[in-house]
């Protein structure tokens, strides 16, 4: 990848409306009327509860000053004091006799002369229940004893009703709105979250003032750049292109590796037009019901124009634009659909909208074809690995927050980082930088690049105890390696030879072209499956045997060879011609309904032609070996005390020993 660390940046809502609390509020002032209502008849003192013998008696005693009846409930209010005889008697709660004089005297009932509670209940208000069975002479009782009567309905008002049947759903219903959207806050969702935001984009916007990516943080890429820079342009300044007739690209479909700035890419063209810029992930569209990707498609586009001149930026398209139908069973109706409303809307621009469709993919030979035709994804523009110059650029963007020392050569790991991306580069600055602190440096030095890069391609060191026999296997097996890279002229040249256990490997020979390679002639092809089985070679040279550790070694050996003849045309029995045999399909499946395209005959050809190559690359490093088999063991013994040699000491490992340039003429 060809990018640097960046300003880090936060999605601005301006996507979605700024929220509201009215509703908050009127939940609130319901509720607490409600509370209010229902609760209003306690307000005052608590009504005795009678039984209903006690409350005739009562009537009978007159203490009873007013009833209201509701159905087969009585409440009503109680009287402080009857007068009797010009004098003001206290009453009982039962039938008991009534003393003339001052005094009283005490009663079976509840509510007497001398009871404590008596005073507390007289004046009050009471409460009772009628049986089910009806009672004639209740309602001459009460008139006899001059009691007001009054009736009322059963039923409740409307607004109780009313309050009381919708009020608990409101109350259920707003607190799944807000829990599912303090939800949506604490995973870090974007708009189009919440119960209700089912169909909602979930692009993050990141608007003008957010976006602070440019293309000095992006570090490489320069032809990347220049078909880039008339887009901005366009979104610019729209005018001075329209009144030359031109119109702006529909989209833009960013190719490449993964890690080589493809994102980082699409961010610094929408730091540099200075306009909002739409982020979502091409997974985000799919779910489990049909319809709510193209609903969330449809809500995106819509935002993006509201919000032009902007740029809509889709990672990893390939997840929602594969072939429609591939594979076996059909394709995915969800997938489809959502692939359908993302066509039908860049077809939908209008020529005066100015927005801008990017998309990312590492995929591009599984994307349908109505999707990259012209029209829709005008423009391809390809993010290579980069080479020397950028990698050492992407270095020093990378290390302007680490502590060098003064020894740090970042062209030396620059020259010996071919292949990484800019994320690799970036993880082996971090991983130099945690490898330095864990040793308690005050400073990164060389030597932790170097540790660093050996753990990224090879493994952190294994803890397994070897065996002194084994560990001879594995010194020759390497040794052959690094032999056959020396004693073949054009080879790759040699990094490193280690017989230190890391990763899955017992050992590893290290070589590292001196850039990264594009195309590859058959000789160089012939001469690196030689050297993938010089090692099985040095194991039958010298212990007339071979062992499981060239698997590996074999499975690439067998993969090359298979390629050269039926996708290279590198087979003079086949001519140049190729075959679909080898290929890697992306869609599981595909190739069970694919037609053969060759014979049962060509089949048994196309065998015998892989295996004459890896028996004559194997004859080709048995001889080599052969010759130089002295020193094959010179440096296997080195192996074996130092267990891990740089090139420059295998230099001078076998610079010390007389017959190098000899063997070196013969082979």
């Amino acid at each position: 990848m060809n990018f640097g660390k960046h300003p880090g940046q936060q999605p601005t809502p301006g996507a979605t409306q700024p929220s509201h609390n009215w509703w908050r509020v009127a939940l609130f002032i319901l509720a607490w009327f409600l509370i209010i209502y229902m609760f209003r008849p306690y307000g005052g003192p608590q009504p005795v509860e009678l039984t209903y013998t006690e409350f005739k008696s009562r009537v009978r005693q007159g203490d009873v000053a007013q009833v209201t009846f509701r159905g087969q409930e009585v409440s009503g209010q109680l009287k402080k004091g009857v007068q009797i005889d010009g004098q003001t008697k206290q009453q009982g709660s039962g039938d008991n006799a009534q003393n003339s004089s001052g005094a009283q005297s005490g009663s079976s009932g509840d509510g007497v002369e001398g009871n404590p509670g008596q005073d507390q209940e007289q004046g009050r208000p009471f409460h009772t229940v009628m049986p089910t069975l009806e009672d004639p002479e209740l309602m001459t009782l009460l008139e006899k004893n001059d009691v007001s009567i009054r009736a009322e309905t059963q039923e409740t008002p409307w607004l109780v009703r009313i309050l009381v049947s919708v009020l608990p759903w409101v109350l259920i219903i707003g607190f799944f709105i807000w829990s599912s959207k303090k939800f949506q806050e604490r995973m870090g969702g974007g708009p189009g979250g919440g119960i209700f935001g089912f169909g909602k984009s979930k692009a993050k916007l990141y608007d003008k003032s957010s976006s602070m990516v440019t293309f000095e943080d992006v570090a490489g890429l320069s032809n990347a750049k220049k078909e880039l820079e008339e887009i901005i342009g366009f979104l610019k300044e729209p005018e001075r292109y329209r009144s030359l007739g031109a119109e702006l690209p529909r989209g833009i479909l960013l190719v490449g590796p993964p890690g080589t700035g493809k994102t980082l890419m699409a961010k610094a063209v929408a730091g540099e037009a200075e306009t909002p810029f739409f982020n979502i992930s091409g997974s985000e569209f799919i779910e489990m019901f049909v319809g709510v990707g193209a609903s969330r498609v449809r809500d995106m586009f819509n935002d993006a124009k509201k919000n032009a001149p902007s740029i809509i930026f889709i990672d990893e398209i390939d997840s929602i634009g594969r072939v429609r139908g591939s594979g076996v069973g059909g394709g995915h109706d969800e997938r489809e659909q959502t692939l359908n409303q993302i066509l039908n809307e860049m077809d939908g621009f209008s020529p005066h909208e100015s927005v801008v469709v990017m998309a990312a993919t590492n995929r591009p030979d599984v994307l349908d074809a109505a999707l990259v035709r012209p029209g829709r994804f005008d423009r391809r523009v390809t993010l290579n690995l980069p080479r020397k110059k950028a990698r050492k650029e992407i270095l020093e963007v990378h290390v302007r927050d680490v502590k060098l020392a003064e020894e740090v050569d970042l062209s030396a790991v620059a020259d010996r980082t071919t292949g990484f991306s800019g994320a690799d580069l970036e993880n082996l600055v971090n991983e130099a930088a945690l490898l330095a602190a864990r040793e308690g440096k005050e400073q990164v030095e060389q030597d932790d690049f170097s540790a660093a890069r050996d753990k990224i391609l090879m493994g952190i060191e294994r803890e397994d105890v070897i065996s002194d026999e084994e560990k001879e296997l594995i010194a020759y097996h390497e040794a052959g390696h690094a032999m056959m890279a020396r004693l073949l002229p054009g080879a790759d040249p040699l990094g490193k030879v280690t017989i230190v256990p890391r990763g899955q490997s017992l050992g590893a020979t290290e070589q590292i072209p001196e850039e990264n390679r594009y195309t590859r002639t058959r000789d160089y092809l012939l001469k690196r499956i030689a050297i993938l089985l010089g090692g099985r070679a040095a194991e039958r040279l010298t212990f007339e045997d071979v062992s499981t550790g060239a698997a590996d070694d074999l499975k690439k050996a067998t993969q090359m060879a298979r390629r050269m003849v039926c996708q290279w045309g590198m087979s003079e029995k086949l001519g140049s011609t190729t075959f679909s045999q080898g290929e890697d399909h992306p869609f599981l499946g595909r190739e069970i309904s694919e037609p053969k395209d060759f014979s049962e005959h060509t089949g048994r050809i196309i065998d015998e032609e892989i295996q004459r190559i890896i028996a004559e690359c194997e004859a080709t490093a048995m001889e080599n070996l052969s010759t130089c088999q002295n020193q094959l063991k010179v440096l296997a013994e080195a192996l074996l005390e130092q267990e891990t040699l740089t090139d420059e000491e295998i230099d001078e490992i076998l610079a010390k020993n007389d017959g190098e340039e000899a063997c070196l003429r013969q082979a």
